[in-house]
Order: C-alpha cells, then sequence, then structure tokens
C-alpha cells in the first residue's frame, strides 16, 4: 500500500515537472477515445437503421389480369414452400387502388385515372432479409409464376428492395473501414505522446533513478511511478472522453432522435455502459503500452 502512494505521489509530480506535455498527453487521449466512442455510437446507430431497412424488405409479385384463381393458389403454394418466406397474402386490383387512394395526397389523381390500372400482387414476407435475391430467383425462374406474370419477363414483374440494401451495406462498410484507420492514427498519436511525457520524466529524475539504483531499488519499484503516471494520464482522458459522450447522450441524440422521427437512430443504454467500460480499456491499455515502451528505450532497468 505504502509503495503505491509513493507511485501516486511521484506520478503527481511529474504532472507538475512536465506541465505542457502532460496536458498534451492528456488532450490527445481525450480526442482520441472520444473520437473512438462517437464512432462506436455512430456504428451502433448505423446498425439500427440497416437492420430497419432489412426487416422492410419484403418482394411484390404483381400477377396480370385475368390470371386464374386456380393458377394464382398454386404459385402461393409454391412461394410458401421457399427457405426463407415466411409468409404470402395476395392484394386484388380494388384492395390496391384503395391502398393507392390512401396514400396519394391528391384524391383528384384517383379520379383521373378513369379506371383501375393498378395490377393484382402477390406480397411475400421474408424470414431472413439476407434470402431476399435467392427468394426471388426462384420464384423468377419458376414456370407456375411465368403463367400467371403481369410481364413477359417475369423478372420485371418482381419489385424488392435488395438493391438499398446492399448499398446501404457497401455505405456502412466503407464508413467501417475508414473509422478502424482513424482508430489506429489516434492510438498510435496518443502512444507517440504518452511515450515522450514518460521519456521527459525520466530524464527529470534521472539522477534521483541512478541514487535509487546504488541503494539497491528493485526494478519494479523504480519502474512504478512511471507506469503509474502513464496510467493517470490515460485515465483522466478517458473520464474526460466519456463525460463528452455522456453529454451527447443527454442532449444531442435526443435533438437528432426528433429531427429523425422516422429513423431508428436510438441506443440503448446498457450499449452506453459497454462503450465507456471499453473506452477506459482502452486508455488504460494505451497509457500502459506507452509507458512501457518509453521506459524500455530510456530506462535502462
Amino acid at each position: 500500500m505504502s509503495s503505491l502512494v509513493y507511485f501516486l505521489k511521484q506520478s503527481i509530480q511529474g504532472f507538475a515537472r512536465n506541465l505542457s506535455t502532460t496536458l498534451g498527453s492528456i488532450i490527445t487521449i481525450f480526442l482520441s477515445l472520444f473520437i473512438i466512442g462517437l464512432f462506436l455510437v455512430g456504428a451502433l446507430v448505423i446498425d439500427n437503421i440497416v437492420k430497419s431497412v432489412e426487416n422492410e424488405v419484403s418482394i411484390t409479385a404483381y400477377v396480370k389480369d385475368g390470371a386464374k384463381e386456380k393458377d394464382l393458389e398454386k404459385v402461393q403454394e409454391f412461394i410458401k414452400g421457399l427457405d426463407g418466406v415466411s409468409s404470402v397474402s395476395f392484394t386484388t386490383k380494388d384492395e390496391a387502388l384503395e391502398e393507392f387512394r390512401n396514400m396519394s395526397s391528391n384524391a383528384d389523381i384517383v379520379e383521373e385515372l378513369g379506371g383501375n390500372p393498378l395490377p393484382a400482387s402477390i406480397n411475400i414476407e421474408l424470414s431472413n432479409p439476407q434470402q431476399v435475391q435467392e427468394v426471388a430467383t426462384e420464384i423468377q425462374n419458376s414456370k407456375l409464376f411465368a403463367k400467371v406474370a403481369d410481364d413477359k419477363d417475369p423478372a420485371k414483374s418482381l419489385k424488392y428492395g435488395q438493391r438499398t440494401v446492399e448499398r446501404l451495406f457497401q455505405v456502412t462498410n466503407y464508413l467501417r473501414y475508414g473509422g478502424i484507420v482513424l482508430i489506429g492514427l489516434l492510438v498510435f498519436i496518443a502512444l507517440v505522446f504518452i511515450n515522450n511525457t514518460i521519456r521527459l520524466a525520466i530524464m527529470a529524475r534521472r539522477k534521483e533513478i541512478a541514487i535509487m539504483r546504488l541503494v539497491g531499488a528493485s526494478n519494479g519499484f523504480i519502474r512504478g511511478p512511471f507506469l503509474m503516471e502513464g496510467a493517470l494520464h490515460a485515465i483522466i482522458g478517458a473520464a474526460l472522453a466519456i463525460g463528452c459522450i455522456e453529454l451527447v447522450r443527454r442532449f444531442a441524440l435526443p435533438q437528432l432522435q426528433s429531427s429523425l422521427a422516422f429513423l431508428p437512430i436510438g441506443v440503448e443504454s446498457r450499449m452506453f455502459i459497454i462503450i465507456y467500460l471499453v473506452l477506459l480499456a482502452a486508455g488504460l491499455v494505451i497509457g500502459l503500452i506507452g509507458s512501457a515502451f518509453a521506459m524500455r528505450r530510456y530506462l535502462k532497468v
């Protein structure tokens, strides 16, 4: 216990000796962890949006006017048996027109149609949105569906949102890769700052360290204050980052949610707790590794 008190006292003195470098180290860790935290929150928000879009992925198969009821029933039974399909429903021409009327902001458009040009359709809900392409391919290759499809090319009678989801996945992948590169760069910068800070602390105490060697102090006792100093830099930087992210959670995120109410951008409180623990652990690792590198290079004990 007395050793820990000594380590803490020496590390605090190290703060005072190299105040500008110490502040630079803490600010660098803070900014690095803050950006990492924002990236993690953003990744969770994007994941929620992607899952929401995925859940909306369905297939609409349009059928021609005058298709026989028996043929339609066979097609629906065939689709129900496909892997990845959770439910199948049928929308008649009249129901399609009523839906269009309810969705249209201009009732005159419906009246001007002069008839009902909308086709009936088979609506397919999926148990696994990732299988939408496979299910669509099986339907368009089916002779049963080709018989009732409203276009000579069955593929043109199918409508589904897989392309939207694929584009969304591409964008999120690019963001993830860019985020990983950015995080790596920030961690490297933080390590460099801690390394320099500990190096200056070692140089400032070189006479004291030489005396400690002469009186037989152990390597662990000599290294302790520098490890403690690096850890303190990390803890302070992590605490500042966590505090700023908590402000984002309490003030910025609710504003964003109210502005974009149509998007599921809410993040559960427990996920923020996990992010805070990750940031604290990452800060300690960065602080200890930066100190260890500095001691290995400049402190020959």
